[in-house]
C-alpha cells in the first residue's frame, strides 16, 4: 500500500510562519515547507536595537526550524487556489495540499508629501539595516526625529537618545496609544529624563518631510536631517492580488478557525489574518499563538475532525525604555489597558525576559512540538485592530 503524504507549505519564515511549521512536525505523513525571503530568522522585536548597533535581530533558522521542515529562500509572488499552486518570484512554483498564509506586516506605504523619499522607515530588516548605515554616517549631534509614537518609535527614540543622539519624537496623537494614562505619564517622565522631545495633540501631524525637516500641520518646522518612520502598518499584498477576501488593510479573511473563507486549504496566521474581520493587534504576542492554532487547524482538516474556534488572550504590552528602564502595560482579555503597569527597572527586566523567551518559545516548538502553549480567556470579547493606528499622521 502506498504512504499517502500530505505537502504544507507555510508563506512566512516569522513568529506566526515557523511556529506554525514548528508545530505542524506533529501530524502524520506530512511534509512541511517554509518559504521566506531571507535565509535567516528576523528577531523583529529586536529591530531597534539593530538600529542602535547593540544586536544583529537574526538567529540562523537551523536554531529556530524543525529539522525535517524544508526552507526555501524565496518571495512568493501569487496563489493559485485552484489549482494549488504558489508561484515563486524566482519563477519556481509549489504545489500543495495545504497553505499557511503568515506573510506578517511591514510598513504602510507613506502618503505625507516627501516621507517616501526622504525618511527611513524601519519595519523590516531591510529598513534598519538600511538606518543603521545612515546613523554611521552622521555625527552624534545631528538632529534626528522619529515619527510616529507606538511602540516601534518610542523604543526606537530611547534607544537612540541613550546613545547621545538629539531625539525629537512626533506623535501624530498621542504618545504610546494603547497604554494607559498612568503607564503612559512613565513613559514620558523616562523619555524626557533621556533628552528626548515629545510632540504630541493634533497640531503634532506630520504635513511633510524634506531631506533637512519635517513640518507639522500647524506649521512648525523640526530640524531633521534624518527623519525615522514607524507611524502605520501595512501587509504585504499577496492575498489581495491572488483574488483571496481580504479587509482593507490586506488581511486575509478568515473564519474563527483561521481558515480562509474562499478555501478550506488557506489557513492564516499573524498579523496577516483577520479572523471574522476583527484582526487580533499586531504584535509578536499575538503571532505565536494565531501560528500554533493555524497549524493545529490544517492538523484537524488533515485528520477530518472539526478544528476549534480561534481562543487568544493577550496580556498587555512591554516597551522598553533603553536598556536601564522599560513600562509593562497590563490588559484585559479584550486587549484594552488596565490602570496597572510596572515601570522603571521592573519594566526593562520584563522586556529583556520577553526578547529572549519570543526566541526560546519559537526554538522549543521546532524540538518539542506542540508544547507551545498560549493564554485563553472564557469568553471571546471583543478584539482590537493594531494598535499604532492611532499614531499614525
Amino acid at each position: 500500500m502506498v504512504e499517502t503524504r500530505t505537502h504544507v507549505v507555510v508563506i512566512g519564515g516569522g513568529y506566526a510562519g515557523t511556529i506554525a511549521a514548528n508545530r505542524l512536525q506533529t501530524a502524520d505523513n506530512v511534509d512541511i515547507t517554509l518559504v521566506n525571503p531571507r535565509p535567516q530568522f528576523v528577531e523583529r522585536i529586536r529591530l531597534h536595537q539593530l538600529v542602535a548597533g547593540v544586536d544583529d535581530a537574526v538567529v540562523d533558522y537551523a536554531e529556530v526550524l524543525g529539522q525535517g521542515i524544508r526552507l526555501v529562500t524565496d518571495r512568493a509572488a501569487r496563489i493559485d487556489a485552484a489549482a494549488r499552486i504558489v508561484a515563486l518570484e524566482s519563477g519556481d512554483t509549489l504545489d500543495y495540499d495545504y497553505l499557511i498564509y503568515a506573510v506578517g506586516s511591514g510598513v504602510a506605504a507613506p502618503t505625507v508629501p516627501g516621507a517616501a523619499e526622504f525618511a527611513y522607515p524601519m519595519v523590516e530588516f531591510e529598513h534598519a539595516t538600511r538606518l543603521r548605515a545612515a546613523l554611521d554616517d552622521v555625527g552624534p549631534a545631528t538632529p534626528i526625529t522619529v515619527v510616529g509614537a507606538g511602540s516601534t518609535g518610542i523604543e526606537t527614540a530611547a534607544e537612540l537618545a541613550e546613545q547621545g543622539h538629539p531625539i525629537t519624537l512626533v506623535c501624530g496623537g498621542v504618545l504610546g496609544p494603547y497604554l494607559s494614562p498612568a503607564a503612559r505619564r512613565s513613559a514620558a517622565r523616562r523619555l524626557a529624563r533621556m533628552g528626548v522631545t515629545v510632540l504630541d495633540g493634533p497640531a503634532a501631524t506630520v504635513t511633510a518631510v524634506t531631506r533637512q525637516s519635517v513640518t507639522l500641520a500647524d506649521g512648525r518646522e523640526v530640524p531633521s536631517p534624518l527623519t525615522v518612520w514607524t507611524a502605520g502598518f501595512g501587509v504585504p499584498d499577496l492575498a489581495t492580488a491572488s483574488g483571496l477576501s481580504t479587509d482593507a488593510l490586506g488581511r486575509l479573511i478568515t473564519d474563527e478557525t483561521l481558515t480562509s473563507v474562499d478555501d478550506d486549504r488557506i489557513v492564516a496566521a499573524g498579523d496577516a489574518a483577520a479572523p471574522s474581520d476583527q484582526p487580533l493587534r499586531m504584535c509578536c504576542a499575538s503571532a505565536a499563538p494565531l501560528g500554533a492554532h493555524a497549524a493545529d487547524t490544517v492538523r484537524s482538516r488533515i485528520a477530518g475532525t472539526a478544528p476549534t474556534p480561534l481562543n487568544v488572550a493577550l496580556a498587555g504590552q512591554c516597551i522598553s525604555l533603553g536598556s536601564k528602564a522599560g513600562v509593562f502595560q497590563l490588559s484585559h482579555t479584550d486587549d484594552t489597558a488596565t490602570p496597572l503597569y510596572l515601570g522603571g527597572k521592573a519594566g526593562a527586566a520584563l522586556k529583556r525576559a520577553a526578547l529572549t523567551a519570543s526566541v526560546k518559545l519559537v526554538a522549543r516548538e521546532a524540538r518539542k512540538p506542540g508544547s507551545l502553549t498560549w493564554l485563553k480567556s472564557d469568553k471571546r470579547g471583543k478584539r482590537l485592530a493594531e494598535t499604532e493606528r492611532v499614531s499614525a499622521p
